[in-house]
């Protein structure tokens, strides 16, 4: 394998254990099973990969797939799916939220996020922003409505660093920034899929509270959580990329032309 379109399309199916041609042109990306399985059953499909490190399963030209947890992750992933250059990826995630406003169960939609997870430094500069597909963006903001729901808007900032939760140096830089909510995927999946040319977004879920001692996450914070909210927050997915699918819109941000003079 000489080059990096060979590593890509020999490791999506050794990572992921399906076929570059039977993954759908239109991507789910999740960091729980839990996700995948509820996929698979509302379409009564097969979860390949089981004995993988990224499960996923299809329908309706959607590829769902579960990529873990972490920066390094997110590039991975998004590096190999260059090799099936997909139409669209919307990354359905969790996150805590950082503003007294949010609550358990809401939902963020990103219109940025802050590259403070290092992975992406090996794509671009730091000065390069982290910004989703806007019109992906969009047609999630239409099915949020379309299911009676609301969400916040605002900047994600996306960190290598699993626990922080005890450093108030670190919480202090979080509020002078002003962001809405962290996680450790975001800004990588933007800036990975602005790289290789793929059109990305994320709808997350307020996952946790992290600001306050009371509301850090535990085994069964989670698991309220999960089971009370993530089913929707999947939905809502689906149906933002059947959108695209149905209408046919493109999600690049914008078509550059060159005119000679």
């Amino acid at each position: 394998m000489k080059t990096r379109e060979d590593i890509v399309t020999n490791w999506l199916p050794r990572y992921t254990g399906t076929r570059g041609d039977e993954i759908g042109k239109y991507i789910l990306l999740v960091n729980f099973n839990q996700y995948v399985d509820l996929f698979a059953e509302r379409f009564g499909v097969e979860v390949k990969g089981e004995d993988r490190i990224m499960p996923s399963a299809t329908s309706n030209n959607i590829t769902i797939i579960n990529f873990g947890m972490g920066s390094a992750n997110a590039a991975t992933i998004m590096d190999l799916l260059s090799s099936v250059s997909p139409k669209a990826v919307l990354f359905l995630g969790k996150c805590g939220g950082l503003k007294k406003i949010n609550q358990l169960g809401d939902l963020i939609l990103p219109i940025a996020a802050i590259r403070g997870e290092g992975t992406s430094n090996d794509y671009f500069p730091p000065e390069v922003p982290a910004l989703p597909a806007f019109n992906l963006q969009k047609a999630v903001s239409t099915n949020i409505r379309n299911h009676n729901m609301d969400y916040w808007t605002g900047t994600i900032y996306t960190t290598n660093r699993r626990v922080w939760e005890h450093d108030d140096e670190f919480k202090n830089y979080l509020r002078k920034i002003r962001v809405m909510g962290i996680d450790m995927e975001t800004a990588t999946i933007f800036t990975v899929g602005f790289y290789n040319g793929i059109p990305a977004g994320a709808l997350l879920l307020v996952s946790d509270q992290p600001m306050i001692s009371s509301g850090i996450k535990t085994e069964e914070s989670d698991r309220v959580v999960s089971k009370k909210y993530v089913e929707k927050q999947l939905e809502i997915g689906i149906d933002s990329l059947n959108e695209l699918i149905n209408q046919g819109l493109t999600v690049k941000h914008l078509k550059f032309e060159y005119e000679e003079h």
